[in-house]
């Protein structure tokens, strides 16, 4: 089981009602069916986001045994999300980002009036944090609601888009199989 927390450092006073993650990293052949495991593990911490993401293989090494078979497709990470999300009552999947493997599940009070605020506002965030610092010696609190902003709609799960910018400029590769490649 991989699981990474977003900060392990001391929270100042004011300041704990951040926003927190945890990262799963689903591998195929090792992980994926630790779906119990996980869910009691959210129920503990109670996190507002959990980022779900197939592992990346990156090429041969002597420190680790995986090689391209563990990498889960898409729809793989879709279903186990899909599953997960069923077994956490507060929680449901917000945003996918296909090209990186990855769906986001949300602490339902990311849903304002049934639309996703999962972004974050950083000038509103740095604001904030100038607040905190210079009232009441630092005794000026805030929380992760203070400084969300609207989650676009390419970025929501089941988007068309599956989570690619449309402003940006998608470049896909095209498969080898039609290049003739006999030098006739």
């Amino acid at each position: 089981m991989v699981i990474s927390f977003a900060s392990t450092l001391p929270i100042p006073p004011g300041m704990q009602r951040q926003r927190t993650v945890y990262r799963l990293t689903l591998v195929k052949a090792w992980n994926v069916e630790e779906m119990l495991s996980y869910s009691e593990l959210i129920a503990i911490g109670q996190p507002d986001f959990i980022e779900v993401k197939g592992v990346t293989y990156c090429g041969e090494s002597s420190a680790s045994t995986l090689t391209m078979a563990n990498v889960p497709w898409h729809q793989e990470v879709v279903s186990f999300v899909q599953r997960l999300a069923d077994m956490l009552p507060q929680y449901e999947i917000a945003c996918e980002h296909e090209h990186s493997n990855c769906l986001l599940i949300a602490h339902t009070k990311f849903k304002v009036e049934g639309e996703w605020w999962t972004w974050i506002d950083y000038d509103r965030f740095q604001e904030l944090v100038e607040a905190h610092d210079e009232q009441n010696g630092g005794l000026q609190s805030f929380s992760a609601l203070d400084y969300m902003a609207k989650t676009p709609r390419w970025a929501h799960f089941g988007a068309q888009e599956q989570g690619f910018d449309p402003a940006e400029t998608r470049f896909q590769r095209r498969s080898n199989k039609a290049k003739n490649i006999s030098g006739c």
